[in-house]
């Protein structure tokens, strides 16, 4: 089985400025000198996390999606990352997943965050996304999600290898964003990488960054603390499954089926 390189993106977002936000993210991207399989954008990295949905949403047929094939075009790799989507009359916080043949695939964010009133702007995902790309099988969930280990469990009847959350998640909750994120990779025996942005929003929020890949372990590969940038790491195939056969706790959890 093959390796996989994985690059992915810690920055500031322009408020409410799609065009700024695209521009910027693809003078990061040119930055990628070498090949990479996957690409990894924060969460409604056109916007910031806003609740203006109406104001902000693009469709699916909208700019962003034609730019993100163009990008996963350009790099010969996915492209994912999450967006304001309006859909007939409802709103989504829409993970996107992007091949360099313009296919797509979503994931509607399931867990909407309370606290900030998302629930009342934007309709909840019903299902996962298990995506297998170049011998790898990934499962992308976004920000708030990282708080449910039901939700994000790996299964036998859809098992996965890497786990990757895209965020817009505070500083003053960076310990919790660490602490979960480890956990998933831990308890799921799987690699995890969360991407977040840094810098400060237009409501006051700041935002650390600590965006990270880990091995299956718990180990940390990429640490990105409060720098921007591309960051680049190759996940060895081997050393995943070496692991994996000779620590077997996926085969003794629990069986179980999610109700709603």
């Amino acid at each position: 089985m093959a390796d996989l390189t994985v690059s992915f993106l810690q920055t500031e977002l322009h408020w409410h400025d799609a065009v700024a936000n695209r521009a910027s993210i693809a003078q990061h991207l040119s930055h990628i000198t070498g090949p990479t399989d996957l690409i990894v954008l924060p969460e409604m990295f056109t916007t910031g996390f806003s609740m203006e949905a109406p104001e902000q949403a693009e469709t699916m047929d909208g700019p962003t999606v034609a730019w993100l094939r163009e990008q996963a075009a350009q790099h010969n790799a996915v492209v994912t990352g999450s967006v304001i989507i309006k859909e007939r009359d409802a709103y989504f916080n829409r993970l996107l997943w992007v091949r360099p043949d313009g296919s797509l695939r979503s994931y509607d964010k399931r867990h909407l965050f309370t606290l900030a009133g998302e629930q009342h702007t934007y309709t909840p995902g019903s299902a996962r996304l298990v995506e297998e790309w170049r011998g790898w099988r990934i499962c992308p969930l976004v920000c708030y999600d990282l708080r449910f280990p039901v939700w994000s469990r790996n299964q036998p009847t859809e098992p996965y290898d890497l786990l990757l959350y895209v965020a817009n998640w505070p500083a003053v909750r960076r310990t919790a964003w660490a602490t979960l994120l480890r956990a998933r990779a831990i308890e799921n025996v799987a690699c995890a990488l969360g991407v977040n942005r840094i810098g400060r929003d237009a409501l006051g929020h700041d935002y650390s960054g600590d965006s990270a890949l880990l091995d299956a372990r718990g180990n940390y590969l990429v640490e990105a603390n409060d720098r921007a940038g591309v960051f680049t790491h190759t996940l060895r195939r081997a050393e995943l499954d070496e692991f994996r056969t000779k620590f077997t706790a996926l085969n003794d959890g629990d069986a179980f089926e999610l109700l709603g």
